[in-house]
Order: C-alpha cells, then structure tokens, then sequence
C-alpha cells in the first residue's frame, strides 16, 4: 500500500535515469509504487565532470541514507586559485570548511558526477525497474492512464509519467504550448573533458581568463586524471548551433576559439582530441509556468534547471524529486493534488536558486580585454587580503537556497515489484496533446 494510505500502489515511469530520475526511484518505491525508469543510453550515465552539492542538497543525500556514502567519494578540492599567464596564482579563494554558513566557489561536498549516480543507482536498483537503451518516444494520456510509447516499439501503461529527462527534456517539450520557448540565456557557452593529470595540477582549482570574454578552468580529481573547461561569451547562431553539431566539428569549434589564449591551451586541446569524456553546452535556465499537465509532469533539470553557474543544479534535482515523491506518496490516489502542491511547494525554491544566477556578475567575471582582467585579479587579490570571502561566506546566515526548509521525508522504505513492456502497434514519433 502506497505509503500505508490504503490506496493501490502507483504505476510510474521516469523518463531518464539520471540524478533526478534516480531519486525518484528511491523515495516513490519506498513509497510502495512500481516504478520503471528508461533510460536512453545503453548503459549507466555514470560519467561526467565535477558537481557539487549544497545547502538543502546535502541534506536531502542526508535523508536518504546516503551522506556517508557520498562523503567516501568527495573530491580534495581546497578552493580556487585566479592565474595568470604562466600559472601564478593572483589571488585565492579557499573552500568553506567550517559548517557554518554559505559554501564558497567551491563547495565542501564536491564530487565526480559519475560517483553520484553510482550511489544513488546502488540505493534504488534493487526496488525499482531499470531498462537502458530506451526512450520515451511519445505518449497518449486520458483521466485514467498514460500510454507511453519507447523508441523500440513497445508500449506500457502507467499512472504517471515523470519527465526527468534533462534540460532538452523531450517530455517538457509536448505539455508546453506549441512554440513556447522555456529556455532563458545568458550568453555563455561551455565544454569539458579528461585529460593526463601532470605534476603541476594541485588541489587548487586554477582559473585562467583569456581576452575576449574567455576563461580556462582545470580541476584534479585523481591521481590520474584532470578535467578542463573552455568557457566563453558569444551570442552568435554557430555558438548556439555548435552543441547540436556531431562531437568532431563541436572540438573543433572550442579548439579555434582558444587557439591563441596562451598558458597550458596546447596541452588542453590535444588532450580534447583523445579524451574518452566530451561535453559541450549552452549555459541555460529552464523556466516555465507550468511543471505538470494531467498526468505527467517535470522533475530535474526537465522543470526548473537553474545552470551550473548556479551552483545548485544537483542540489535542485535531488530537492525537487524529494518534493514531487512526497506529495506522490501522500496523495497517490488524488495525483492533481500532488501535482498542484508539487508546484506551489518547490517552485520558491527554484526560483530562489534560478536567481542566484546574475547575468551582469557572470559578465564581470569573464573580462573582455586585458585591462579589465588585471583590475578584476587586483580587486580580488585585495578581497583575498582582507579575507572578505571567507569571513562573507562563513558569517552569511543562509546558502544558495535561502531559507527554504526540506519538506517532511517522502515515505518509509519498501519493497514493491516490477511492470513489464508489452508491444504496441506503430506510432508518430511526436506525442498527441490530449
């Protein structure tokens, strides 16, 4: 029985099995649901750069059990160094280990993306069904059921469907009015990936801008490898077309763009073209009205993805699939309930994180001439000094998501059992609105 309410258990399928997607499976079978998640990789996504968790995201990971897990995989980053051309540091901001008040630029829970999604796949795998290489091609919903149909053929029948598919959430993309445009922009544009770690990267995160609005970032997390990150500001089509293009022409894209920018660039690019990891982005918040119509709805980066400027963005998917599995679990057989306390809950908190992200502070930071990158190291060379950061971030008397409090916990743990694909007849690739 669906959290020990006396109503039937739920038939719910996640789209994506990401963090999002993850944590859903946790709590909704703990709340006695059947719960499927597809993924359309053919295997666990457990790869993926250095994020970060904060405030109500560190204790969300606490509710589930989790934080000690997570705390065997952090990574030794002790805070982030401003370089110059040669890689001297100008000026450092160190991490806020003290457990009182606001995380600095990095955070005191900082982790492989991959080693999160283990963690939580470990805790949900056993309760929940996992089906890889699969996706969620479209789906017809009426007062009673949603039929999805998958991208091998088959169909399933559920009571729910949650679109935690990521910030090109297809899901999103059929509840939303024909032509709406959910995306808010920023200007700026990122890629990453691994390459050799080599005796000189410390623990220290080096920051190195570049004229012309660009910026280099290289972090260690083991021995033997390093991640780097190409950032830029360009507002032009190819910019935004460049991450839609086929992985070849997306390296050398970013390898033109920094072809002169000077410190370790050579050393970063030739690792680019051999690196067995390659990510590239436009920096984007998600915003919309509306997260839910009859029954699907949005969760993660699907609903309310705030960009890793945000430093938020983990932390607000395991926040909002506590939110949305609570509100499940209470009322499973009152869905539009849910669904409308699901919004009205979690959406302060979202905008809250959402707003953390200023375009004209982000500008500031990635300097368009040398000059301006000179007085912005000064500046913080003397911050630094005076100890501003750390006395700032230890006195402030909240993080990134304000003073928003974590509802009650989603459900005791359960064990529930598994639904099953059933071949359907052709489809249209793109959903029916109902």
């Amino acid at each position: 029985m669906a959290n020990g309410s006396g109503a039937r258990p739920l038939r719910v399928l996640v789209a994506g099995g990401g963090i999002a997607g993850q944590a859903l499976a946790f709590w909704l079978t703990r709340g006695g649901h059947r719960v499927t998640v597809v993924e359309r990789f053919p295997v666990l996504r457990a790869t993926g750069a250095q994020v970060d968790l904060r405030g109500q995201g560190i204790e969300a990971v606490e509710r589930m059990g989790l934080l000690d897990a997570v705390r065997s995989k952090l990574v030794d980053e002790a805070g982030v160094a401003f370089i110059d051309a040669r890689g001297r540091a100008k000026a450092t901001i160190m991490a806020n280990t003290s457990g009182r008040g606001r995380q600095s630029l990095t955070s005191e829970y900082e982790i492989m993306r991959g080693d999160l999604v283990r963690i939580l796949h470990d805790a949900s795998k056993d309760d929940a069904e996992y089906v890889f290489g699969l996706s969620v091609d479209g789906f017809d919903q009426d007062e009673q059921k949603v039929v999805a149909r998958f991208s091998d053929g088959s169909c399933g029948e559920f009571d729910l469907l949650i679109g935690a598919d990521g910030q090109g959430s297809r899901v999103r993309q059929a509840i939303l009015p024909e032509g709406h445009d959910p995306y808010w922009r920023v200007g700026i544009h990122m890629a990453y990936w691994f390459v050799p770690r080599i005796a000189s990267d410390s623990d220290i995160r080096d920051t190195y801008m570049v004229p012309g609005g660009r910026q280099i970032m290289r972090r260690s997390h083991n021995p033997t490898e390093t991640q780097v990150y190409f950032v830029m500001r360009e507002e032009s089509e190819e910019a935004s077309a460049i991450h839609r293009e086929p992985v070849e022409r997306q390296r050398e894209f970013w390898a033109s763009r920094f072809r002169d920018a000077g410190w370790q660039t050579e050393r970063f690019v030739d690792g680019m073209r051999t690196s067995p990891f390659f990510y590239s982005q436009e920096i984007v918040q998600v915003r919309t009205g509306t997260w839910s119509r009859g029954r699907v709805v949005l969760a993660g980066d699907a609903a309310h993805c705030a960009s890793p400027y945000s430093g938020m963005g983990v932390s607000g998917g395991l926040v909002g699939a506590h939110v949305l599995a609570g509100e499940i679990n209470r009322h499973p057989d009152d869905l539009p309930t849910a669904l409308a306390n699901y919004d009205s809950v979690l959406r302060p908190f979202a905008e809250k994180i959402q707003g953390e992200v200023n375009p004209r502070l982000l500008r500031l930071g990635m300097p368009m001439t040398q000059r301006a990158i000179d007085a912005f190291q000064a500046a913080t060379a003397l911050a630094c000094f005076l100890r501003v950061p750390d006395l700032a971030a230890r006195l402030s008397k909240e993080d990134r998501g304000g003073d928003w409090r974590l509802p009650e916990n989603p459900a005791p743990i359960t064990t529930v059992g598994r639904t099953t694909h059933h071949p359907c007849p052709p489809y249209q690739t793109r959903p029916e609105r109902t």
